[in-house]
């Protein structure tokens, strides 16, 4: 039987009775009008469901007794949390009120239910439960400043609350990432607890193996692991000679942490670059584990990290460390390790000469004019893009161009200028194209040599260049590749004028260097 209501109301000095379904009534007025508690049921899930929801739930199913396990469930939660606020921010800007305020309800459900899962597996921070609770008070704010902006036309005050209401989302969403750091912080100390104190080589590896997982997620983890000391317990298993087959798997989790400027900074403090030497040196060790410290040494001379102290301490171990990537370099037993090898050589002869003076006297151009030829090492765009790099490196020295022209040399830079990609990977041709222009550049340095100038000529290097310049094409409509081309054949020009035909000189040759890159730039260009 459904019980009735009936609301008076005056209209025109005439009393009214109109009739409403009371349920009905309270229903609507639930939407907005509900403590977040009652709609909190079993692990803290919402009860309503509308299609943001159904996108972004996430359930927890059992008990979760692993780390790893742990792990996982916290960051697919952490992920819903992080949508939801991202939702309410899209929403509050375009003055969606209701949706603000639906959401708000669900994110709140969800911190709550996240802490609320985290803790039954887990001992959780005291400063953890602070967080929720100061969460919850915000969530709970945004919640009543919402409804209150449900059916209101005020412009100056819905202006007013959405302002308040972005600067307590904003706080919110701070909030929420120190708390879920500190739960990530809380289950890294577990995993590298594990590794310092633990005997056996299963759960080491196991722990190692979480960690390694971990640092896929992106660099705030990688920072957070070497916060938390993970560099300084990885090097401990690498000094021990009865942990020597985790030393692979050790030293790949390290050189994935380096990747932010803290992992560095605990490898200098530990001396990692000593250990890493040793093991580079060691050739009794594995070449697995000597490719992963290579690896390493990759990663922390990129040129893409702002700090160079570290480099303070790899320069004392540099020649033994050059020396030893050269022979994996010429030893390697696949292109893997021959990739990560070159790369660290190729990282190293950026930042000091002396290294590329080394390598001169450690015979690497014919090792690695060789390894070109060998595909089992050599099979792909990337190696050969760290090739040609230590090639333009080497270039600049005099002594150089002797053993280049003895080692054919000239010949391979060649080919390299022709180098395709085989797929329609972004990364592969991104690869060709940096193929192409270190080719060029170092054909152009090393044409300063009238031999060497000479010789590209009698290769039909000029009939490539200018290919090259005239086809966007050929060179993946690269500007580098065509800058670096038509500086190669002013080179040419310079050293055998008689090479080149009057139309190209007039275009390619005499022109101002930016006139000539500006007019093969457009050649394709279309006027339909």
């Amino acid at each position: 039987m459904c019980v009735f209501m009936y609301a008076l109301y005056v209209s025109a000095g005439r009393m009214h009775a109109i009739q409403v379904d009371s349920v009905q009534r309270w229903m609507e007025d639930l939407r907005h009008m509900t403590e977040v508690e009652c709609m909190c049921v079993l692990q803290s899930k919402p009860i309503g469901v509308d299609e943001d929801a159904a996108q972004g739930e996430f359930i927890v199913t059992g008990s979760v007794h692993i780390t790893r396990d742990n792990l996982q469930a916290l960051l697919k939660r952490a992920l819903v949390v992080s949508t939801e606020l991202g939702k309410m921010f899209q929403r509050l800007e375009k003055g969606q009120w209701q949706r603000v305020h639906s959401t708000a309800v669900r994110a709140n459900c969800h911190v709550r239910s996240l802490v609320h899962e985290y803790g039954a597996v887990q001992n959780t921070p005291p400063e953890m439960h602070k967080d929720k609770i100061n969460n919850s008070k915000l969530c709970l704010l945004i919640i009543l400043y919402g409804s209150r902006c449900l059916n209101n036309e005020d412009e100056y005050f819905l202006k007013f609350m959405k302002e308040a209401i972005h600067k307590i989302l904003t706080d919110v969403s701070d909030s929420f990432s120190q708390m879920i750091d500190m739960a990530l912080a809380n289950e890294i100390q577990v995993l590298i607890r594990q590794i310092e104190t633990s005997d056996s080589v299963y759960t080491i590896g196991s722990a190692i193996s979480n960690l390694l997982s971990l640092t896929e997620d992106g660099p705030q983890l990688c920072s957070i692991i070497a916060k938390e000391g993970g560099v300084v317990a990885l090097f401990k298993i690498c000094r021990q000679d009865c942990f020597s087959s985790l030393y692979a798997h050790a030293l790949r989790t390290v050189a994935s942490i380096c990747c932010v400027e803290e992992g560095i900074n605990q490898l200098e403090k530990v001396d990692g670059i000593l250990c890493l030497a040793d093991i580079l040196t060691d050739e009794a060790c594995a070449e697995a584990a000597r490719a992963e410290a290579a690896a390493v040494v990759a990663q922390i001379t990129s040129p893409h990290h702002s700090s160079t102290q570290h480099l303070v301490s790899f320069l004392e171990s540099m020649q033994d460390i050059v020396t030893a990537l050269i022979k994996l370099c010429e030893s390697a037993s696949c292109g893997e390790v021959f990739l990560l090898a070159s790369a660290a050589l190729a990282n190293i002869t950026f930042f000091d000469s002396m290294a590329c003076e080394m390598l001169l006297q450690l015979n690497a151009i014919h090792i690695l004019l060789q390894a070109c030829r060998d595909r089992q090492r050599v099979d792909t765009p990337y190696s050969k893009d760290q090739v040609v790099t230590i090639m333009a490196n080497l270039s600049v020295l005099e002594q150089a161009v002797s053993e280049v022209l003895q080692e054919k040399g000239v010949e391979r830079l060649l080919l390299l200028l022709d180098e395709k990609p085989s797929s329609s990977s972004l990364s592969e041709v991104a690869a060709c194209e940096r193929v192409q222009q270190k080719a060029a550049v170092t054909l152009a340095r090393l044409s300063r040599d009238p031999d060497v100038a000479q010789t590209a000529v009698q290769l039909h290097a000029i009939p490539r260049l200018i290919e090259l310049c005239r086809s966007p094409a050929e060179r993946n409509n690269s500007d580098s590749v065509l800058v670096a081309c038509l500086a190669a054949l002013r080179r040419l020009a310079a050293g055998c004028p008689d090479s080149i035909e009057a139309s190209d000189h007039q275009q390619l040759i005499r022109p101002r260097l930016v006139d000539s890159f500006l007019l093969c730039s457009n050649m394709e260009e279309s006027f339909v």
